[in-house]
C-alpha cells in the first residue's frame, strides 16, 4: 500500500464498519453518547488531513480505537459478545472496555508526533506532553462519564457508565488509558529518529 493511500482506506473501510453497526443498536441513547466522540475524532481527521499528515503509524493507532469503540457502542461496553476472552483468562466481568481504554491511549502517539515533527520542542518533551495530554483526557472522559450516568439515570446511566459493579472502575480504566498512552509512546521513541514530513 501507498503511503498516500493508507489513511483513505483505514477511512473508508471504517466508514462502511460504522454505518453497518449503526443499525439496531442495543441501546439507541448509549449508542449517541458513545459515538459523539467517535464521529467528532473522526471528523476532524479528515478536515485536518491536507493540513497536516501524520505518518502510517500513527493513523494504525488512531484507527484502533475507533473500531473498538465503535463495537462498544453498538452492544454497550458491558454486553460485547466478549467471552472466549473472558473465558480464556478466567476474567469475572468483561473486559471488552478495558482493552477500549488502552486502545485511546494510541493517540499520545499522533500527540507528540505532532509536536516533533513540527519542531515545537524537542523529543522527550513532546513524549512527555502526549502522556500528559492522554491521562489528561481519560480523567475529563470518567468525570463525562460519572456525569452522564447522575442526569441521564436509569438503564442508560448504567450501560454508558459500565463499571460492572466496580467501585475502581474509573481508577482501572484511567490507568489503562495511561499503558495504552506508554505503550506507544515506547514505539515513539524508537521510531520516531528526527523531525521530517512523512
Amino acid at each position: 500500500m501507498k503511503k498516500l493511500n493508507l489513511p483513505i482506506i483505514l477511512a473508508i473501510i471504517y466508514l462502511i464498519f460504522w454505518t453497518i453497526l449503526a443499525i439496531n443498536p442495543v441501546n439507541r441513547d448509549v449508542w449517541w453518547a458513545e459515538n459523539l466522540p467517535l464521529v467528532g475524532v473522526f471528523l476532524l481527521l479528515i478536515f485536518t488531513y491536507k493540513k497536516f499528515r501524520f505518518s502510517n503509524l500513527s493513523y494504525i493507532f488512531m484507527a484502533f480505537w475507533l473500531f473498538w469503540h465503535t463495537i462498544g457502542g453498538h452492544y454497550t461496553f458491558a454486553n460485547v459478545p466478549f467471552d472466549f476472552v473472558n473465558d480464556l483468562f478466567g476474567f469475572s466481568r468483561n473486559h471488552f472496555d478495558r482493552f477500549g481504554h488502552f486502545f485511546i491511549g494510541f493517540y499520545a502517539y499522533p500527540m507528540a508526533e505532532i509536536l516533533f515533527r513540527k519542531n515545537l520542542c524537542s523529543k522527550g518533551l513532546a513524549m512527555l506532553f502526549g502522556l500528559f495530554f492522554m491521562m489528561s483526557v481519560a480523567c475529563a472522559y470518567e468525570i463525562i462519564e460519572w456525569l452522564y450516568a447522575a442526569i441521564e439515570g436509569g438503564n442508560a446511566g448504567i450501560e454508558f457508565l459500565g463499571s460492572q459493579g466496580d467501585i475502581w472502575d474509573a481508577q482501572k480504566d484511567m490507568a489503562m488509558d495511561t499503558f495504552g498512552a506508554i505503550f506507544s509512546l515506547i514505539c515513539f521513541y524508537f521510531l520516531q529518529k528526527k523531525p521530517h514530513k512523512l
